[in-house]
């Protein structure tokens, strides 16, 4: 489902083609399918083997009823095409052929890939291989696939991270995960829905609402993608939808359109952001002891620390400490006031913040100094500003007055900037 909603994110499928001859996996294709789901259309991605497709047991297990449709008898799935069924095998097995997951991992060492997908397959591979070893109480070098599970799950796995390298994807979030419910009948019997190694693999992870899926929402192989790929929650940030795609599961059934959606988004550019605003009021602290506090902050993710004077209950002097940061690192932030503090709690409050379009750079002035400055990008023009340690650093070296060195410096990058601007 994943592979068919980066296809139909418009990436084309050539790469996905010639991915199995990359993984040294001849007898195995992969083929695509515009499939209707509940009304819905998406893109089917289905990997043949020698004989026949190889991705689906859920095409067959189902048929499309579940527990919320009415019919006098229920199909519940007996796995999805994620389930390889981990074994312990020493010996071979004519029948049911099995490959270690250190089979599994020097196929990726050889194939054709970029080292970051090689890297971020061989985590994914894994992280299933710990999971299923800790379910059957087993080594992870014993843990054994079979061979054709084996096959799909490296077409799976490598094509789902190279589709998002090949989008040139930065982060990648999901909202609260759906698990399904009931039963899945696996090679040794029924199991709960999460799946064991499910299960594992998703700690950590948010839990969603099964919502209408009868069986498994969430398989071992889409909970490794998860934990391999997935940053976290989506941030509290505003965001711009690019492209959608839609791709469809191997069941069809009426209650639910059985596809999974991938947006590509971007975030609008930082001019434009929320940010929480962390106070506390301080009384029995040493005042020296604030610029520290300051810095730990700083370090900490605030983007701005303000520090005045107040008067306390009892009429006690104190002073009050403001931290400007991030949604994302106030909790950092919030950890770094009591550790560096004496205070017993910190107000929040979040606020939209505007600011101007801004950047950093250096440059060599007329006397050889080499200078940082912040450039702000205001609707009249550029603003310049010398990085202050850097004017007094050489102020201290030269003698030369730091004020008077601020405004020759500061007339030199304008022009450095007009230049730059015309080449």
């Amino acid at each position: 489902m994943l592979l068919g909603a980066l296809v139909d994110l418009g990436i084309g499928t050539a790469w996905l083609e010639g991915l199995p001859a990359r993984l040294g996996l001849a007898d195995v294709r992969v083929e695509f399918a515009d499939v209707m789901r509940c009304g819905m259309r998406a893109t089917k991605v289905i990997v043949i083997g020698p004989g026949g497709a190889i991705e689906g047991p859920a095409d067959v297990l189902e048929h499309g009823h579940d527990d919320d449709e009415p019919h006098g008898h229920h199909h519940h799935a007996q796995g999805d095409q994620d389930h390889h069924h981990a074994h312990e095998h020493d010996h071979p097995h004519q029948d049911h052929p099995h490959r270690h997951i250190g089979d599994l991992l020097a196929v990726i060492a050889a194939a054709d890939l970029t080292p970051r997908v090689k890297e971020r397959a061989t985590q994914a591979f894994r992280l299933l291989g710990e999971a299923e070893a800790r379910i059957h109480g087993i080594p992870f070098e014993r843990v054994a696939l079979h061979e054709v599970g084996s096959a799909d799950a490296l077409v799976d796995i490598v094509g789902v991270i190279e589709g998002f390298e090949l989008l040139n994807v930065g982060a990648v979030y999901t909202r609260p995960i759906a698990v399904g419910r009931g039963w899945v009948r696996a090679a040794h019997g029924r199991l709960p829905v999460p799946a064991p190694a499910t299960a594992l693999l998703l700690e950590g992870l948010p839990i969603a609402p099964s919502g209408p899926v009868v069986g498994e929402a969430t398989t071992p192989t889409g909970a490794t993608l998860l934990r391999t790929l997935v940053t976290g929650p989506l941030p509290d940030r505003v965001w711009q939808a690019v492209r959608t795609g839609f791709g469809a599961g191997g069941r069809s059934p009426t209650a639910y359109a059985n596809t999974l959606r991938v947006t590509l988004g971007e975030f609008e550019a930082d001019t434009a952001d929320r940010v929480v605003t962390l106070v506390t009021d301080l009384d029995d602290m040493n005042p020296e002891y604030v610029e520290p506090l300051r810095e730990a902050l700083v370090s900490a993710g605030a983007v701005d620390v303000q520090c005045w004077s107040t008067m306390g209950k009892k009429g006690r002097a104190s002073f009050r400490v403001e931290a400007l940061a991030p949604i994302e690192r106030a909790d950092d932030v919030t950890a770094a006031f009591f550790r560096h503090s004496t205070t017993a709690g910190v107000r929040r409050a979040r606020f939209d913040r505007t600011t101007l379009e801004r950047d950093h750079w250096s440059f060599v002035d007329s006397t050889g100094e080499t200078v940082r400055v912040k450039t702000l990008w205001g609707p009249d023009g550029p603003r310049v500003k010398p990085e202050f340690d850097d004017v007094a650093a050489i102020a201290r070296r030269t003698g030369v007055s730091a004020h008077d060195l601020f405004r020759r410096i500061h007339d030199e990058a304008l022009r450095s900037l007009e230049a730059r601007a015309n080449v």
